[in-house]
């Protein structure tokens, strides 16, 4: 699958963009949130994970670019927090992501994500 990550951390951004690419997947690491619009414009990602907290344009704003590219109605958006309660969960829902996923997240949880694949296969469609 092409995954973007995105996070201000670039160590955070490298290492899960690393491991997502040893399982086999072709990964991009982007370094803010404009960054990652170019990055997912230039090369629509399957699916996106996405911090939050960055300065400038934060996950959110992101988010919600994302959705307004052409072809990204199938994208699934996970979003990467620090802050993982019910109402940070809505915020992200409300934003367009499909997962809210709490810093620091496991392999696990990162895999999982990744077997859900895109919106478009959540439906059935692909």
């Amino acid at each position: 699958r092409r995954v973007l990550v995105v996070d201000d951390n670039h160590d955070a951004a490298t290492t899960l963009a690393m491991m997502l690419e040893l399982e086999g997947h072709d990964a991009q690491a982007a370094f803010g949130g404009a960054e990652g619009l170019r990055a997912a414009e230039a090369a629509l990602p399957e699916i996106a994970f996405l911090d939050i907290g960055m300065p400038g344009m934060n996950g959110y704003e992101l988010a919600r670019r994302l959705r307004q590219l052409p072809g990204a109605e199938a994208m699934l958006l996970v979003a990467v927090s620090g802050w993982g309660g019910e109402g940070d969960k809505l915020q992200s829902a409300d934003a367009g992501f499909d997962l809210h996923l709490t810093k620091p997240v496991s392999v696990e949880s990162v895999q999982a994500a990744v077997a859900r694949g895109t919106r478009a296969s959540e439906a059935g469609h692909g």
